[in-house]
């Protein structure tokens, strides 16, 4: 054989070579958006669950602490507006009666939980928010990688051959920018 040949020989091996390597990296990418797209998923399912329980226990706090508040505003009202002794006395029982269950409460919540409560849940609403936001970025940060290898010469070229073409990066419906409204 000759020089020349062997010349020809040595550069389709190398654009052989560029052409199993690039395309494999296209599939690598690929199978990386693919992955990364899964975790948005994860991070979505993970707060559609989580909001719900955390909105929940919140309110189940506030209606406890709410009642053994109400009672006990009811029966201070019944004894400031009692007139004769009778009355004042049973305002009174009524009084103890709620500081009793308050007690109660508070002895099995030192602290009252309602505001902590709503400190958790917008606390683990941010967090979710954070988890879904960072997992966005990767995804498309990942696609953006992809789209560059694409586009760029002379990978575009395996590309158009193997019909590996264009991701979209994930982009905010309409509306998403106003918040969310939780309610309890």
């Amino acid at each position: 054989m000759s020089r020349t040949w062997w010349i020809i020989l040595g550069v389709v091996v190398i654009l052989g070579l560029y052409g199993v390597t690039t395309y494999n990296s296209f599939i690598s990418m690929g199978q990386n958006i693919d992955g990364q797209w899964a975790q948005v998923e994860t991070q979505y399912q993970r707060r559609f669950d989580l909001i719900p329980n955390l909105v929940a226990s919140v309110q189940g706090a506030m209606k406890q602490e709410q009642k053994v508040f109400g009672d006990l505003a009811e029966a201070r009202t019944r004894y400031a507006g009692a007139s004769s002794i009778n009355d004042k006395a049973s305002a009174a029982t009524g009084v103890e009666s709620a500081l009793a269950r308050l007690l109660v409460v508070m002895e099995n919540y030192p602290q009252l939980k309602s505001v902590e409560t709503v400190q958790t849940l917008m606390s683990q609403l941010e967090g979710s928010e954070n988890r879904v936001a960072v997992e966005r970025g990767r995804f498309n940060d990942s696609v953006r990688v992809y789209n560059t290898k694409v586009k760029t010469i002379p990978s575009s070229l395996i590309a158009k051959m193997f019909n590996f073409s264009e991701r979209n990066y994930f982009e905010a419906a309409a509306g998403a920018e106003n918040a969310p409204k939780v309610q309890l």
